[in-house]
């Protein structure tokens, strides 16, 4: 039983990883005002980038940056259409994750790759911890970045001028621009933030989790992390508590269908994590405060960004 547990917990972890990469990204984005409903694209793109970087040079290192660097590109697209060219961010978001669907298709069946992952590497004595040891000190290392990618968000968002002028965007467009704040320029910058940690996310779940790339393997994962920002409230620590109860979620699921418990039906069980995610959009969502300017268009006109 205790087996089961430590078992579930672990799983709950490097699934949680994804969400948490891919939302804290979400986060610095939506505290600007925008809402990528490309972020699913910018993670496939990662997985796909990730794996491909590593097969062709044999180094989980270099395909981690390609990851990285394949989702910030299409957060440059995201940034471009909708914060430069001013088309609708929704639609933007919808076109480029179908674009990097059918493309990373298309890629992987043509070009072949050599499935590998990175090292698990434990941290001594910690690892012995009771239930939660395996779990959180005998990952794969690339798992360690979410000990100290939330205290980078908080220290940007909270702690500097960026992340000051990133808020006032969120809050009041407007106001931000008559005292000088390039709106359009910050709300860019959230969102190539977006794609770096999207990337990362991407990256982390063919590298790490899974050791090779397949067709439309973000599965929705993407959306669920843009859920774990709302979940939270439009806070960090809410956000990071989201990414981890989602991905309990998944991994319940997973689990249960792996020990072969009948009683719910496998696709309620996949659907675990979306469910919790819509549970929380209607309830815990519309209870908190989210920021003023969220997801609404800013006339560029007078705006030197």
């Amino acid at each position: 039983m205790l087996g089961d547990i430590e078992t579930v917990l672990e799983s709950s972890v490097r699934l949680g990883h994804i969400f948490l990469f891919a939302a804290l990204g979400e986060y610095v984005a939506e505290r600007a005002g925008t809402i990528n409903i490309s972020l699913e694209g910018m993670l496939l793109a990662g997985a796909y980038g990730g794996a491909l970087g590593a097969s062709e040079t044999g180094s989980p290192v270099f395909g981690i940056f390609a990851g990285i660097i394949a989702g910030f590109l299409v957060a440059y697209l995201q940034a471009l259409l909708s914060h430069r060219l001013n088309i609708d961010q929704f639609v933007v978001g919808i076109a480029l994750t179908v674009l990097v669907i059918g493309l990373t298709t298309f890629l992987f069946l043509e070009i072949k790759m050599i499935p590998g992952r990175i090292h698990e590497f434990e941290i001594p004595l910690l690892v012995e911890i009771p239930l939660i040891g395996k779990a959180l000190f005998a990952q794969r290392w690339l798992g360690y970045v979410a000990f100290f990618l939330p205290v980078l968000i908080w220290r940007m968002v909270n702690h500097t001028r960026w992340g000051l002028e990133v808020r006032s965007v969120g809050e009041d467009p407007a106001a931000a621009n008559v005292n000088g704040i390039p709106v359009l320029k910050r709300r860019r910058q959230s969102i190539y933030v977006a794609g770096l940690c999207a990337g990362l996310a991407g990256a982390y779940l063919s590298l790490a989790v899974t050791g090779a790339f397949s067709q439309n393997m973000s599965a929705g994962k993407g959306v669920v992390a843009i859920a774990a920002v709302l979940f939270g409230g439009w806070t960090l620590v809410g956000t990071i508590f989201g990414s981890f109860l989602f991905g309990f979620a998944d991994a319940l699921g997973l689990s249960l269908q792996i020990i072969g418990l009948d009683i719910i039906p496998g696709p309620i069980l996949d659907s675990m994590p979306y469910l919790l995610a819509l549970i929380g959009l209607l309830t815990i969502a519309n209870l908190s405060r989210k920021p003023a300017a969220l997801a609404s268009k800013f006339d560029p006109s007078g705006d030197s960004s």
